[in-house]
């Protein structure tokens, strides 16, 4: 059997929130951001993510990355612990992991030039390439994105959202990793630009073996791109399975809501389907309920319910889901 290049056990992320106002003495509240998650990711494997805003997907993907800290869990990457590395050591194992961030402007340095931004890494670890080796390499990589690279002396201002995410997805590859985190990438962008990002990033993942990780909030865009997907509600996985098994017979109530929210362009079947709807808001990560952190808003809860956090449940396929009254949805909802 492969032995998965990303080993994700229990990781949990929690910070510590000050009211405003409050005296300096004043005890810190807890905000629990992620809690528990684990998964195993296969060399060439892309896993998406989805959820809400606030479900802890982009804290997940920075924990992983090591930009904020995780509190408890480990996070093994080729079968060494991140968290146990030095800062050389990490510097080391940090070219082979890199992330592309959701807005595409925002991420890109204004007072550099594109040949600048998509070579800074390069030049980064390893400062011995010589400078016309960095060049063509940089032409190289902007003509693999779709970028001419007679456009390399511009600035980021100059281009497009689309074109400005084309930039950061060069930026990622040029030190050619092994694992790729893209954090919501096309969130920002046009429905039209989004589904050539989403081929691009596709189609480089096939040419160049990547491992994957794609957080997104549309559950269509995830499906296209994804192996498995695994749901993610106030910080806890709820579902996970492969793309097509989670998108055709979902189990678990949220990703059931989350389903049925994403309308079909048959009007007949659209206007026959039963639309099951969530009640009421999100529930703060400061106070999450207890048990089940989906029960305030589950159609199917129980009293069982509030008492612990659900037993996650391996079904065929590897399927999991983390709740006891899990059932596939009715023809006319999923339809």
């Amino acid at each position: 059997m492969t032995q998965p290049i990303l080993h994700v056990r229990d990781l949990a992320v929690a910070f510590d929130i000050r009211p405003q106002g409050a005296w300096p003495w004043t005890k810190p509240l807890k905000l629990h951001a992620v809690g528990g998650v684990s998964f195993d990711l296969a060399p060439g494997e892309c896993l998406g993510v989805v959820g809400e805003s606030g479900s802890g997907k982009s804290t997940l993907a920075r924990a992983i990355v090591g930009t904020i800290p995780a509190t408890s869990g480990e996070v093994l990457f080729e079968g060494q612990d991140l968290a146990s590395m030095s800062v050389s050591e990490r510097r080391v194992h940090r070219k082979d992991v890199q992330m592309i961030f959701q807005d595409p402007l925002a991420a890109l340095n204004p007072r550099m030039t594109v040949g600048d931004i998509i070579a800074e890494p390069l030049t980064t670890h390893y400062p011995q390439t010589p400078a016309s080796e960095v060049k063509a390499r940089v032409g190289e990589l902007m003509e693999r994105v779709g970028l001419l690279p007679n456009l390399i002396n511009r600035y980021p201002h100059e281009f497009s959202g689309g074109q400005c995410q084309r930039i950061g997805i060069a930026r990622a590859l040029i030190l050619q990793p092994k694992l790729l985190i893209c954090d919501e990438p096309v969130s920002a962008l046009d429905v039209s630009v989004q589904a050539q990002v989403v081929n691009l990033l596709a189609e480089l993942r096939r040419d160049m073996g990547l491992s994957m990780i794609f957080i997104a909030h549309d559950l269509s865009v995830v499906k296209h791109i994804s192996d498995r997907i695994a749901v993610m509600y106030l910080g806890k996985l709820m579902e996970m399975a492969e793309a097509k098994t989670l998108c055709t017979v979902p189990q678990h109530p949220y990703t059931q809501a989350l389903i049925s929210s994403v309308p079909i362009p048959d009007p007949v079947l659209e206007a026959a389907r039963k639309r099951p709807i969530l009640e009421g808001e999100l529930p703060s990560p400061l106070a999450p309920p207890s048990g089940c952190v989906f029960r305030t808003r589950c159609p199917k809860a129980q009293a069982s319910c509030a008492e612990a956090p659900p037993r996650v449940e391996v079904l065929e396929g590897d399927h999991r889901v983390a709740c006891p009254f899990h059932a596939p949805m009715d023809v006319l909802e999923r339809a």
